[in-house]
């Protein structure tokens, strides 16, 4: 039987062979234009690492020049770290601080007595206030270590609570402020007062009140007012306090009256003494209608009149009647005018604002409450009651300390609120928190515990700091030579010596050895830099350090200043001698700060310095629109070009390689029906033979 030859399919007259040859002939364009392409990509790539390392060097180098540069870093140590600790800002001033810590500043912190381990908290609103700010937790009763868990989640820098244990049977709860300082005392209200009472966290204690006010001969005129307001009126009566009466401890004050009553010094020694009294209204019988009966107007004369005779006129004598003025208009009614101010000792009067205080709405009063801190000057307190129409009623006056008078003190405390206290240059200092940032410019104190002894904190350099951010600037300065080199050398060589390499890394640089060697851009850039580091900046007259070299950074530190290079030192690395950049760094810190950066004419703006010029080289590079930006536009665009290209030559290619089949596939058909007519012509004569 006959080989079956399929047209396309079969490869009888080895026909896959020679379309495959002449495809491959075809291919060449499109071959060595993928390499384009792939060239293309890795230089695009090897310009990218360029610029990373350039761009970490730049960050390096600006932090040795800038306002942020490691030079002006502070450092500051504490003899008794346990008990006090600073924090020095760049600004601050070189030097020893004494300071004494008589006492840190404290929180309230309450223990319970003995709970059942099982004990649960009953239903209600729970309130907690420290320093003006509250919480309030709606609970629904349950487990007290449910309660304890909702206590912490809603009081975030304010309170918190944990258990305790005391026993295998038993717990305490303790709840803590977690704001110091003798204003944030811990306060419980609504159903946390009760439930505090209940457990033994505080108890009911009996307030110091100084009161006054309660006798008349208190009482006297109030002062004559500088600034008389606008609903004065003429003809009004003048407040005096001779209506003023005290009965059952209230003071009374009828409409046009007034009264003032001193304040005594020693109520201003404590700095958390405050000072209340309370005051309401009641309408009365209004004053202006009585006075407007009194003050009537005069009658109207007539003129005396005259006579005339010729040129002659003779006048009568005007009537010498004497009549009252007329009052100039009728008095309106006054309301909602009764002032209370704070009288100092200079004369001066400082109005208490009612308007905004909310009337209780059991005793319909009004409720005033003053810091007398604030008022350090303060000898009276004056009242005026303005209104015709109104009485007055006030209470009588307590003062107290508003530390000791909250009512309730804790059982089992295991701290108080309280000031921190430390004594600085002889002078006792208190703050309300152990972080104190405003005694010494630039140094912030944390306070831990007393001191058994003065502690001296210490202010000096952060030569560590220093030294890291000029190592790192090596580090990075030998990373960007380092790649300069591999890209326009082709020396396997280069990437030997560079042992810090892992073998992956290695056998990356020797693919991109060589890559830009007749780019003359690298070469020029690489001269550049070392030219910068290598230069002397004479930053003053007296300038002691000028350049890298003298603190042990050069191409040949190593060699101890030796002759001879090596020939890694040849292609431009930086070295550097760690024992004399210790001892430069130790002696001549601010000098090394000035070669990195400084001002030469008096503007106020860093212009040179290594520093400097080097930032100002490396931006050419790789700021936006630099070298390497222009650099990695142009390959892009070769890159869409030759990816276009591919594009077309691949699409040329198979149309090509389908003509060929075509082709090919016609030519098999025919020889292979060529093939069959053969075999039949043969057939059939050898047939008639056998016949």
């Amino acid at each position: 039987m006959a080989d079956i030859s399929i047209p396309g399919v079969s490869n009888k007259y080895k026909t896959n062979e020679y379309i495959d040859a002449l495809i491959k002939k075809e291919r060449i364009p499109l071959t060595r234009e993928q390499e384009s392409l792939d060239r293309y990509k890795e230089q695009q790539s090897a310009w990218r690492g360029v610029n990373q390392k350039m761009s970490a060097l730049r960050e390096s180098t600006k932090a040795l020049y800038s306002f942020e540069n490691p030079f002006n870093n502070k450092l500051a140590s504490s003899s008794d770290e346990g008990a006090i600790t600073a924090d020095a800002g760049r600004e601050a001033a070189y030097g020893s601080i004494k300071v004494d810590v008589i006492k840190p500043a404290t929180a309230d912190r309450f223990l319970s007595g003995d709970l059942d381990k099982d004990s649960s908290v009953p239903q209600g609103t729970y309130t907690f206030e420290v320093d003006e700010k509250k919480i309030s937790i709606n609970w629904r009763g349950g487990k007290l270590t449910d309660f304890v868990n909702s206590i912490n989640r809603r009081g975030t820098n304010i309170i918190k609570a944990s258990l305790v244990g005391v026993s295998n049977e038993k717990q305490s709860l303790l709840v803590e402020s977690l704001k110091t300082g003798n204003k944030s005392n811990l306060i419980f209200r609504d159903a946390a007062l009760s439930y505090a009472l209940k457990i033994g966290l505080i108890e009911k204690t009996k307030a110091e009140i100084t009161e006054f006010g309660t006798d008349r001969g208190e009482l006297t005129n109030p002062p004559e007012e500088q600034q008389v307001p606008e609903v004065e009126q003429e003809g009004l009566p003048a407040m005096t306090a001779d209506s003023v009466a005290i009965t059952d401890g209230r003071i009374t004050l009828p409409p046009r009256s007034g009264f003032s009553i001193p304040v005594s010094k020693n109520l201003l020694e404590n700095e958390g003494e405050r000072l209340e009294f309370s005051f309401a209204t009641e309408d009365v019988t209004d004053i202006t209608e009585e006075l407007n009966i009194k003050r009537t107007t005069r009658p109207e004369l007539p003129e005396a009149g005259k006579a005339t005779y010729d040129e002659i006129t003779v006048r009568n004598n005007p009537s010498d009647t004497s009549l009252p003025p007329v009052p100039l208009e009728p008095l309106v009614p006054v309301e909602n005018s009764a002032d209370f101010y704070v009288h100092n000792s200079d004369g001066s009067e400082i109005k208490i604002n009612t308007k905004t205080i909310a009337v209780d709405t059991i005793t319909g009063e009004k409720k005033i409450s003053l810091q007398l801190k604030k008022f350090p000057n303060i000898d009276s307190i004056v009242v005026r009651n303005r209104n015709t129409g109104e009485a007055v009623s006030v209470s009588s006056f307590s003062a107290f300390d508003e530390k000791k008078n909250l009512g309730y003190s804790p059982v089992h405390p295991a701290s108080v609120a309280g000031d921190a206290v430390i004594k600085y240059e002889g002078i006792t200092i208190t703050r309300p928190e152990n972080k104190i940032d405003d005694i010494v410019p630039h140094v912030t104190l944390n306070i831990h515990d007393a001191t058994e002894r003065t502690a001296t904190i210490k202010i000096e350099p952060d030569k560590e700091a220093a030294k890291d951010a000029l190592i790192n600037f090596v580090g990075t300065y030998n990373q960007v030579i380092a790649e300069m080199n591999i890209l326009s050398q082709n020396k396997p060589e280069i990437v030997t010596e560079l042992d810090y390499l892992s073998k992956d890394e290695q056998d990356a640089a020797n693919e991109r050895l060589g890559m830009f060697a007749g780019d003359f851009s690298l070469t020029n850039s690489k001269a550049s830099m070392q030219a910068i580091v290598s230069a002397n900046y004479r930053w003053s007259e007296a300038a002691v350090i000028t350049m890298l070299s003298q603190i042990g950074i050069s191409t040949r530190a190593s060699s101890g200043g030796g002759s001879g290079y090596s020939a890694s030192q040849l292609r431009g690395y930086l070295e550097i001698d760690e024992k004399k950049l210790d001892q430069s760094l130790n002696d001549n810190l601010e000098y090394i700060k000035n070669i990195f950066g400084y001002d030469s004419d008096g503007d106020l703006i860093v212009d040179s310095g290594i520093g400097f010029a080097l930032d100002k080289q490396l931006g050419a590079w790789v700021s936006t629109g630099g070298i390497i930006s222009n650099k990695d536009k142009t390959l892009a665009q070769r890159i869409t070009a030759s990816e276009t290209t591919i594009r077309k030559l691949e699409s040329q290619l198979a149309n090509k390689e389908q003509q060929l089949k075509d082709k090919y596939g016609q030519m098999e058909g025919t020889l292979n029906s060529l093939q069959a007519q053969s075999n039949t012509i043969s057939n059939f004569a050898n047939g008639g033979r056998q016949q």
